[in-house]
């Protein structure tokens, strides 16, 4: 379905944008796997994709750095002839009632959440222009429509992808790139592990289906939007959220 077509994923090393990785690497597309500070999941991600076959790359950088972004695509030009996919996932929190809430919790989340999809974005666009084809997939959340109390932060920023999102798909329709945005919500990953069993318990209650997604229901939705099947698709936000929220 995507063979032929080079994908970067950021924050691949776990959670949903590592079922992105595997399920992209499955459809064989070359992956490249984004990491910071988790390079034994990210290895064990690489070592998953060439398990079966699959293509893939390690790529060390951290997002939220402008330079540190630009450097690392263009290290990547002699291992890969064009960036084709790019999934923006990559994402932190620091939840904390607003008034608690210090400037560096607000600026972190910011700058990991949102600033790094236009820092990734602009590195790889050039490639997608050239060829005059690409998707942009953006990793957004259901609490960019709902709110919730103590992430005012991330929020925020998951919000601010939807804009982005719509925006973006405007300008560049005309060059046949597709910018989308998927928006998951109570899935099982290490960042909702975390949660107290009183906020999960709550989730679920709210959930018509009665249960928490999977990162894989999420990478389905990526690897679809992320084929010619979505050609006709741009500007929109998938919600995977087991009903949670109904638009």
């Amino acid at each position: 379905m995507l063979e032929g077509k080079v994908a970067l994923i950021t924050g691949a090393s776990r959670g949903i944008g590592r079922a992105i990785a595997i399920e992209m690497a499955r459809s064989k597309a070359t992956v490249i796997i984004n990491y910071l500070g988790s390079e034994d999941k990210a290895k064990e991600v690489k070592e998953i994709i060439e398990g079966f076959g699959g293509k893939a790359i390690l790529a060390k950088f951290d997002v939220s750095n402008p330079e540190e972004v630009k450097n690392a695509v263009k290290d990547l030009e002699p291992q890969v002839p064009s960036i084709d996919i790019l999934v923006n996932n990559a994402g932190i929190t620091r939840d904390t009632l607003f008034l608690r809430m210090k400037e560096k919790d607000w600026e972190d989340v910011l700058r990991t959440n949102l600033f790094s999809a236009f820092y990734v974005t602009q590195a790889v666009l050039p490639y997608m222009l050239k060829n005059r084809w690409g998707r942009i997939i953006n990793i957004s959340s259901v609490v960019a429509f709902s709110g919730n109390v103590g992430q005012v932060n991330y929020a925020t920023a998951k919000a601010g992808l939807i804009g982005f999102t719509k925006s973006l798909a405007l300008e560049l329709a005309g060059r046949n790139i597709t910018v989308n945005a998927i928006a998951p919500g109570y899935i099982q990953t290490d960042m909702t592990e975390k949660l107290p069993d009183k906020v999960k318990e709550a989730f679920l209650k709210e959930i018509p289906l009665g249960r928490a997604g999977l990162p894989e229901e999420v990478a389905h939705v990526a690897v679809f939007l992320a084929s010619d099947k979505a050609s006709y698709i741009t500007g929109t936000v998938i919600h995977v959220n087991g009903g949670l929220l109904r638009w």
